[in-house]
């Protein structure tokens, strides 16, 4: 009975964006209300610690962006709530992507003046695809921005949604009065005021009371009235089945620096959001109501503490229930692994826990173990797929900065890839490290922690690389196949996991390499069968 009245209260979800849209300030602004921090964005005055709660590695604090994904948790209104604060940047979507993997449902913050970007796109298409319920947060209103329905058409035609907005604008910018909540009939009055929690709110049933008059003036009461018949006349009705398949997506309009529509967003997706829902492994779908503990690891984050040299696995607990000490097969080493101290999150902050359920995250303390994708059990054999590596975009060769550090050098670097920071392959003809990377500011990254963590320097030489692809032949004794080892050895490259990589230096060349040995087939994700 308690195990399903927690797996009723649990709610775990991703917060994604293009950079800069606040996303993180919300993460900041929905623990707040959970009451899990006492001020958003650490203390003001003091210059070294300003910076968001969840961006949590020095570098990111330097550089103003969140470049790994945090875990938060908090509890609200008796529902325990589980946040994957991801990076937005680009040069990071790997990471992005692995994430959602491990989430019931996403909400998606679009700045009001610059609306829907390009890596918003991306990022809504792999949501699409997996048909994960999308809330939309539009931020920022206390600055100039878009018309609130031109917003709304560009979210339907550029990311391909049905939207049903549940709050609506009085005015924007300077203007900015407050919004009308149409899910619970009420006006949240705008203050200004980023300190002050919940501003006045004022029950309105009937848009056409006098009340409102009075409370924003004539001309914009008038205006909210017209546009709030539009808006029934033109959306559809919010219909939660709808929602929860992915075919529907609810909008709300707010100012996360000032608190503004958190509160409304935050009661509505307690209401709404789906709890954990069932997973599909390789073997079969797995129910989260299920007796048996299953859980997989979807990021690996070395050093949380430098002092202690550490490293956590995130597990997502998909069935039953995870306790500690327990003995759990891990899947691919098909052994038996006990953890003494799992811990929940809250940024920077960990706590040990006894018991966990389907829908949390736990952080498992790995001496490397676990890559990620790994399945825990409780004996059954099961794979959870949907986690591959992408084939990089950008390669360079590693040397060595200082030859007294080079043990160092490679424990860094052996660590960080299990993260999948990057991708690290070992060339055949002469045993060369070369770093691959999505992005290009994940070069700075790495050298940053190798330095910051490990003590070790690192330099890079470019390398002219247009695609690694994975190779895949149907027959390794064939002499096809032992040509092509031949003729391309300078090509080809190991990674991680000693699976053979072509490192095609055109599209071109890779095109007439298929084209002379068709019975190897070439992939760009790790993944395959």
């Amino acid at each position: 009975m308690l195990f399903k009245k927690e797996l009723e209260r649990r709610r775990t979800f991703g917060i994604i964006s293009h950079p800069d849209a606040g996303k993180t300030t919300l993460t900041e602004k929905l623990l707040l209300f959970g009451g899990a921090i006492q001020e958003a964005g650490a203390v003001k005055s003091n210059k070294i610690k300003k910076g968001a709660t969840s961006d949590f590695m020095e570098i990111e604090r330097q550089r103003g962006i969140s470049v790994a994904t945090s875990v938060l948790a908090f509890e609200y209104n008796g529902i325990k709530i589980n946040i994957l604060d991801t990076p937005g940047h680009k040069d990071f979507a790997e990471d992005t992507f692995r994430t959602l993997t491990a989430v019931d449902s996403v909400i998606v913050v679009i700045d009001v003046a610059k609306g829907v970007e390009e890596q918003t796109e991306k990022l809504v298409e792999v949501c699409r695809m997996r048909n994960i319920p999308m809330i939309v947060f539009i931020n920022k209103l206390d600055r100039e921005g878009k018309d609130a329905f031109d917003l709304l058409d560009e979210v339907e035609q550029k990311l391909g949604l049905t939207v049903c907005p549940l709050s609506f604008p009085i005015g924007m910018g300077y203007d900015f009065k407050g919004i009308y909540n149409i899910w619970e009939k009420n006006i949240n009055l705008f203050g200004g005021d980023s300190r002050k929690n919940i501003e006045e709110t004022v029950e309105i049933s009937d848009l056409q009371s006098e009340v409102l008059n009075e409370l924003i003036g004539d001309a914009q009461a008038d205006v909210l009235r017209e546009n709030i018949d539009l808006v029934e006349g033109i959306y559809p009705k919010f219909d939660k089945t709808e929602y929860l398949s992915g075919h529907l997506q609810p909008v709300f309009f707010g100012s996360a620096l000032n608190n503004f529509g958190v509160r409304e967003l935050l009661d509505c997706f307690v209401e709404i959001a789906p709890k954990p829902r069932p997973k599909q492994s390789e073997e079969r779908l797995v129910k989260p109501e299920e007796k048996k503990f299953t859980g997989f690891v979807f990021k690996i984050h070395a050093n949380m503490d430098p002092n202690h040299r550490d490293r956590l696995a995130f597990v997502k607990i998909v069935s039953g229930i995870f306790e500690r000490n327990k003995p759990y097969l891990h899947v691919r080493h098909n052994k038996k692994l006990k953890f003494s101290s799992p811990n929940a999150f809250f940024a920077e902050k960990k706590e040990i826990v006894d018991i966990s359920y389907p829908g949390d995250i736990v952080g498992l303390h790995d001496t490397g173990n676990f890559k990620i994708g790994d399945t825990l059990t409780e004996g059954e054999i099961i794979n959870y797929k949907g986690i591959p590596s992408f084939s990089p975009e950008h390669f360079r060769y590693i040397n060595n900065a200082d030859p007294l550090k080079s043990k160092q050098l490679y424990k860094g670097i052996d660590q960080l890839m299990d993260e999948g920071v990057a991708q690290l392959f070992t060339l055949e003809l002469n045993g060369r490290k070369v770093i691959g990377t999505v992005g290009a500011l994940q070069y700075e990254v790495i050298q940053y922690r190798l330095e910051h963590e490990y003590g070790a320097k690192c330099t890079y030489e470019n390398l002219n690389v247009f695609k690694a692809c994975w190779v895949d032949p149907k027959n390794s004794n064939s002499d096809e196949y032992k040509e092509f080892v031949r003729v391309k050895q300078r090509f080809l490259a190991k990674d991680k996991q000693n699976q053979l990589v072509f490192l095609a230096d055109s599209a071109f060349s890779l095109q007439m390499t298929q084209q002379k040995y068709p019975s190897i087939t070439f992939h760009f994700t790790s993944e395959f069968n």
